[in-house]
């Protein structure tokens, strides 16, 4: 993942060296590959390349169109093929990603953004009209961050800079910090206010001081995808899948995988053995690595995957994840991070990740996340029901409701109005246990970001998409919520995930529901379709709920510093937690009491990300006492209006 960076200056003025080298030095570990710099008319762009793929070593950036137009990419472009072939008149072209993407944009400026399938964030200063686009691709896998102050832009791939060269107090968004806790925080929003991030499937434009951000493409509601037999449904599925794999092997590096030994890495694993076998994968070799914690009787993964491995003829890296103490849960003060939890000191675990890393020289690492939501891996009736419900197939309705109730062991009404209360007000029907807000948060900062803290559930539409598709789109944007909060990795890496591949989303929300989950069969699609490709103990592995002893040991371990922080918390402070209720669960989870674990967890985590912010020096806080501690209120220059356009 390169990384980019830039400022435009609305008045012409020139940036100082000094700022540039402060960037540069921010940027270099995350791109080590060289760096190059473009400056004119009061705009400064720099790019630093991580190269994983043959191609990108020819790339020469910013890369500068014929027009003039000044782009930076950070990205892998997969439907090459298809856009050189629509730009096949153009001689200019040569074979890089950004080449293609620049040529596309000269030929049909943001509409091209549609066009682009793949990984990517993109920035374009076009001096011809004086603006600046920002763009991201429909998932939102990579990041990119902007600010506007009183007279100039700053964007980046990387929101330290943007922290700590702001020149004024950092001022805490509540309303991310609420969606961060519950894993979900909006794709629109940064821990700090007046720092932006750019949406996924969206692009910021910025002319004559206005703001516009635009939607360029949207899951079609009206796709629907109906075959004759499940036998047509497994093949379109395996094809679709293997083609998602392929993508994300495109390398002249190995390829590191994770494989735990469940059905998402196991999955992508055979798949991707499978391809590279007919020499169909472009990388030279496909890496394995597997956590293990043998201290944790709920959890033995390691017949598993070493199961694949024998499969594979290799054995892969093997990290014991079971060494846990304070540091490791993220609650370490004193050290900067741009994002809640995103210090990792160093431990036996990261250095032996970072040693798998570089010493097999791998770049790309593919991860199974967002498998379990999108294939079916939670065995909900609900969005069939309520597909039913909403079409008025009341006679469909009242089978599946007496099939999944055998299935269930619940009475057929208990499953109907579960069905029901998606489609009604939270405030007629309740909020379920699970998205109620944790007891040791402030209750005013619970009422007022509410929302957020239910993960932005919102209740099913009758008319419309089917609900199906709007609690799958509703599903997607928790996860682009938490690939949003994630952060940068060392040593420096490319993360891919072939279950959030366009296309393969495509596919899973416009086939029925019951393809994806049957009564007694979840993931029932998946599980039929890779027959013969993953080892059959895999495919019929029972889901086994998992609760780690791990961070609860470790907070009994360190009892001592969980209490210090409880005094003088600073997210009491601010209005966020209850610092003796907080101090309560925390002893409630020591004694084996059911609580919010996660939840908790991230609390603490928070305090400490809060308590390494006030930390530096200078402070980029304003005094203790004063009307800007810790200041929730947005700020936005009076000259700059902000437009959102759907």
């Amino acid at each position: 993942m390169s990384a980019q960076f830039g400022r435009w200056s609305f008045n012409g003025e020139r940036c100082a060296p000094e700022y540039l080298d402060r960037a540069n030095a921010i940027l270099a570990p995350h791109g080590p590959d060289g760096n190059a710099t473009y400056e004119k008319a009061g705009v400064s762009m720099l790019y630093h390349a991580f190269h994983t793929t043959r191609e990108s070593r020819l790339e020469i950036q910013p890369h500068i169109t014929r027009s003039g137009a000044v782009v930076m990419w950070d990205g892998r472009l997969d439907n090459r093929a298809e856009l050189l072939g629509k730009l096949r008149n153009d001689r200019s072209i040569d074979t890089t990603d950004v080449s293609i993407v620049a040529a596309t944009y000269e030929e049909w400026g943001t509409e091209c953004f549609a066009m682009l399938i793949g990984d990517w964030a993109l920035s374009i200063w076009d001096p011809r009209d004086h603006s600046l686009i920002l763009a991201k691709d429909p998932i939102g896998t990579r990041h990119l961050y902007y600010t506007i102050e009183r007279n100039e832009i700053t964007w980046s791939t990387l929101l330290d800079p943007l922290v700590l060269f702001s020149g004024r107090p950092v001022q805490v968004d509540e309303e991310y910090i609420a969606g961060w806790l519950v894993f979900s925080p909006a794709t629109h929003l940064t821990p700090y206010v007046g720092i932006c991030a750019v949406p996924p499937s969206s692009f910021v434009f910025l002319r004559n001081g206005k703001v516009t951000i635009r939607k360029y493409w949207d899951f079609d509601p009206d796709n629907c995808i109906r075959y004759r037999n499940d036998a047509e449904y497994e093949e379109d599925f395996r094809g679709i899948f293997a083609k998602s794999v392929q993508r994300r092997l495109r390398s002249d590096a190995p390829i590191l995988s994770e494989l735990s030994g469940g059905m998402d890495s196991t999955s992508i694993v055979c798949m991707a053995d499978a391809l590279i076998a007919r020499g169909a994968g472009e990388t030279p070799r496909l890496d394995t690595v597997s956590y293990y914690d043998d201290s944790e009787p709920n959890w033995n993964e390691r017949p598993y995957f070493v199961e694949v491995e024998k499969k594979r003829g290799r054995t892969g890296c093997h990290i014991n994840a079971g060494s846990q103490d304070i540091s490791s849960l993220g609650l370490d003060n004193g050290h900067f991070a741009a994002i809640p939890g995103s210090y990792s000191p160093a431990s036996e675990f990261s250095n032996q990740f970072a040693f798998c890393v570089t010493s097999q020289g791998n770049r790309v690492l593919l991860s199974g996340i967002g498998g379990d939501e999108v294939t079916g891996g939670v065995p909900t009736a609900t969005p069939e029901l309520a597909d039913l419900l909403s079409r008025a197939r009341f006679g469909a309705l009242a089978h599946q409701l007496k099939v999944w109730a055998l299935n269930k062991r619940k009475p057929w009404f208990h499953l109907f109005f579960e069905t029901v209360r998606e489609f009604c007000p939270r405030t007629l029907v309740g909020v379920p246990k699970h998205r109620r807000p944790a007891p040791w948060l402030n209750a005013h900062f619970v009422k007022q970001h509410r929302s957020a803290l239910a993960g932005y559930e919102p209740r099913l539409k009758v008319s419309g998409a089917l609900p199906s598709f709007q609690m799958n789109t509703d599903t997607l944007n928790g996860l682009r919520g938490q690939l949003g909060s994630s952060f940068k990795s060392n040593p420096p890496y490319e993360k891919r995930y072939p279950y959030l591949d366009r296309d393969l989303l495509e596919f899973l929300y416009a086939i029925p529901r019951e393809q994806l989950v049957r009564p007694g069969q979840r993931r029932s699609l998946m599980r039929r379709a890779l027959v013969g490709i993953v080892p059959d103990t895999i495919l019929q592995r029972r889901r086994k709920a998992f609760v780690s002893r791990a961070p609860l040991a470790a907070l009994k371990q360190d009892w001592g510093q969980v209490v210090e922080m409880s005094h003088n918390m600073l997210s009491e402070k601010i209005g966020i937690v209850d610092a003796a209720g907080l101090l309560r669960a925390v002893q409630d989870a020591c004694l084996g009491k059911e609580i919010s674990l996660t939840c908790l967890l991230r609390t603490l985590v928070l305090e400490s990300w809060l308590r390494g912010l006030a930390s530096l020096e200078p402070s980029p806080f304003a005094s203790p006492g004063s009307e800007d501690f810790f200041a929730m209120k947005a700020i936005r220059p009076a000259h700059t209006r902000v437009q959102l356009a759907e």
